[in-house]
């Protein structure tokens, strides 16, 4: 592979030579931050439990979120088995290429970037809509929520090119400001004793709590709130020690993240007392401010200030997300530049070992995600953040269960290594789970986009079209290069 392109003269960028990330740069924990950046946990809690509770199963909503965390962690046992032996910045597309063939790894590529692409423009519709309802509020000045989209883009690019450590020092800030606030109001409730009800452990965790009115709902936003913590792959080549360092990473992600959401769901509930949970999450969600179910209580617990600083700590958790999610993008771009998939250019790395071709790319993409809605006047959250987020989960679990396949397969041929738990019974009852949480997304999914059953169709489409274009574009790829594997 000629690691030489240049994309643009030396003096423009300092290009480091192209085709390399630059290794030794992340421990567990920087790897770990941006797992948890891409979770964005307060957008994830204030987002998805006031649904969970008042259209699934109810005050069981807590029990989802373990569930979600059990198949999770099942897939995860194949997924680290197979980051053992294939280290590359395009994980999903690089695994699955191993197990079922290099059509279907290119396929999953396009999936896996349109997931990170459309995740990200998601993010930014909801994120625009934050920051100017936040400036309007204290300053009182509207600015359109697409100019502070475009202003936003900008900064995530120049981060994004100033280096890993840079995007993982900013992240870990972000990160343990809203990690903090949840944590410390879920602490302080369970010392308390819970809300006005108890603690109500039976009543969020029992298995009658767990399968009261619709269990598939909750699981289903139960295993959206998951979508990220596959990232600790993506960062491989820049990891210290990769084989030790990634399965850490993933095991420690999942743990975190079943905990923190569990835990902290359970709390939310028990403030407001399992029997009238549902009814306020409701009430809410009928308001338009699905987010008033979690800030109220801890607004309630620890003062007004509370009220003030959570809005702008779910600004900061959108950010967070958006650049978490460009770098995994870019990362994709850059893997898909060096097989060949894409445009050689895509290799370049500037003087920090950065992708910064592959960040520009990943940069237009997302302007040309977002600035339609805008130009057409639509809601950045009722459109852009909920169709583009509903494609993304399904776009992901799909290549979940193809990446639990191949593990199989991929094991059963190579046989480097023959343990039947890692590499058989876990990855197999892993993609029993995800295909009944893809079977469940697909069922629900005009809830999880708020949208009527034909755009449900329409964006349902996408998903397999990408898959199909990208297993077209390997075959002409492979025709006009028959050398390539």
């Amino acid at each position: 592979m000629d690691s030489q392109t240049a994309v643009a003269p030396r003096a423009a960028h300092d290009s480091a030579p192209a085709g390399r990330l630059k290794p030794n740069s992340l421990g567990v924990l920087g790897i770990l931050f941006f797992v948890l950046s891409a979770q964005a946990p307060l957008t994830g809690i204030a987002g998805a439990v006031p649904i969970a509770v008042a259209t699934g199963n109810g005050a069981g909503a807590p029990a989802a979120y373990l569930a979600a965390g059990v198949i999770v962690l099942l897939f995860s046992v194949g997924f680290v088995a197979m980051g053992r032996h294939v280290v590359d910045a395009g994980a999903f597309y690089v695994y699955i290429g191993k197990g079922l063939g290099r059509p279907a790894g290119s396929g999953s590529a396009g999936v896996a970037l349109f997931a990170y692409c459309a995740v990200q423009a998601a993010m930014y519709g909801l994120y625009g809509a934050t920051v100017s309802g936040l400036v309007e509020h204290y300053a009182g000045v509207h600015v359109a929520w697409w100019i502070w989209v475009l202003v936003t883009m900008a900064l995530v690019q120049v981060l994004g090119s100033a280096g890993i450590e840079m995007g993982a020092k900013v992240l870990a800030v972000f990160v343990l400001a809203e990690f903090s606030i949840l944590l410390v109001f879920a602490l302080v409730t369970f010392v308390k004793g819970g809300g006005p009800e108890g603690l109500g452990f039976a009543d969020s965790f029992s298995p009658h709590a767990a399968l009261q009115g619709a269990p598939g709902v909750a699981l289903m936003f139960a295993v959206a709130s998951m979508f990220g913590f596959e990232a600790t792959a993506i960062y491989g080549e820049e990891a210290r020690e990769p084989r030790k360092t990634v399965p850490r990473a993933t095991y420690l992600s999942v743990a975190v993240i079943t905990g923190f959401f569990a835990f902290t769901s359970w709390m939310l509930i028990s403030a407001h007392g399992a029997s009238k949970a549902t009814a306020e999450a409701g009430k809410a969600l009928g308001s338009g401010d699905a987010a008033a179910f979690v800030f109220a209580p801890i607004t309630d617990r620890f003062g007004a200030w509370a009220g003030d600083v959570l809005p702008v700590l779910l600004a900061t958790s959108l950010f967070a997300g958006i650049l978490a999610f460009h770098n995994s993008a870019n990362r994709y771009l850059f893997s898909l530049g060096r097989e060949g998939l894409l445009p050689h250019g895509l290799t370049a790395v500037n003087r920090r070992h950065s992708p910064w071709a592959a960040g520009c790319v990943q940069t237009v993409i997302a302007l040309l995600l977002v600035m339609p809605f805008a130009v057409l006047g639509k809601d950045p959250v009722l459109t852009l953040f909920s169709w583009l987020s509903g494609v993304a989960v399904l776009a992901i679990m799909l290549l979940y269960f193809l990446t639990s396949v191949s593990v199989v397969f991929f094991f059963r041929r190579s046989r480097v290594d023959t343990r039947p738990w890692n590499t058989l019974i876990a990855p197999v009852l892993g993609a029993l789970g995800i295909a009944a949480a893809i079977w469940l997304i697909l069922q629900n999914f005009t809830t999880l986009i708020g949208g009527d059953r034909t755009t449900a169709l329409w964006l349902q489409l996408t998903v397999p079209v990408v898959l199909v274009l990208g297993v077209a574009a390997a075959r002409l790829t492979r025709a006009r290069r028959p050398g390539m594997s």
